[in-house]
């Protein structure tokens, strides 16, 4: 098996998902180097005002937190478009594998009951053949010990693409699209919501409404990532 995986790894050679650079043995989606040097928020040490002030006001969360910093053209941009429209949904689960491991180190799986992955419409599923949120969660999941379920809230109707719209638009966009399909799995939960990529937080802000209406004792959002 070791000289296969050698001769696969010459005539079809596997590269690092954020930089593009060959991945040598033990390596594996992304190199050792990118893995060390993404962008990281720390919002999990420290509130980051530029997060938390996207909520204030608006819905009331326990926790809000970001892993990555999304920087146009940079390597968490790349990491993230791989993820929802390269197909490549192991991507996703290495990332939420990686922060749910951090999170634990910091105390956190003692913050959540359980982990819902903002939902794709039914449509847009079966076009795309996965949810990224999904990855992130089910990453999530192993990295926190806990568990996480996408038959708890739906999307009730297909939204436009949010990019190019503003802020507002982007509220209106997803007003009323959520609803918790299975209330008897939210009551008196803690629940964290998790997403891919953060710009508004509209969508997110839609999700934690939903639960809240459906009684969760306290609701939290973790994106992947965070425009900046």
């Amino acid at each position: 098996m070791l000289m296969l995986s050698f001769f696969l790894d010459l005539v079809f050679p596997r590269v690092c998902n954020a930089c593009n650079t060959p991945l040598i043995a033990g390596e594996d989606l992304i190199c050792t180097d990118c893995r060390f040097s993404l962008p990281t928020t720390d919002s999990h040490l420290d509130p980051l005002p530029d997060l938390t002030n996207k909520f204030i006001g608006k819905v009331n969360l326990k926790h809000t937190l970001a892993f990555l910093k999304f920087v146009k053209g940079g390597k968490v941009q790349k990491l993230m478009h791989k993820l929802k429209y390269g197909g490549k949904q192991e991507v996703g689960e290495l990332l939420g594998k990686m922060y749910g491991a951090e999170l634990k180190t910091n105390g956190f799986s003692d913050e959540f009951d359980i982990i819902i992955p903002v939902p794709l419409h039914q449509k847009r599923l079966s076009s795309r053949g996965y949810n990224q949120s999904d990855c992130l969660a089910k990453g999530l999941s192993e990295g926190l010990g806990i568990a996480w379920s996408a038959d708890i809230l739906k999307r009730g109707k297909v939204t436009e693409s949010q990019i190019r719209k503003s802020k507002v638009e982007r509220f209106e966009n997803v007003q009323d699209v959520f609803f918790v399909e299975k209330p008897e799995e939210v009551i008196g939960k803690r629940i964290v919501v998790i997403d891919d990529t953060l710009t508004t937080g509209a969508t997110l802000e839609a999700c934690v409404l939903a639960l809240i209406e459906a009684q969760a004792k306290e609701v939290s959002v973790i994106a992947m990532a965070m425009v900046i």
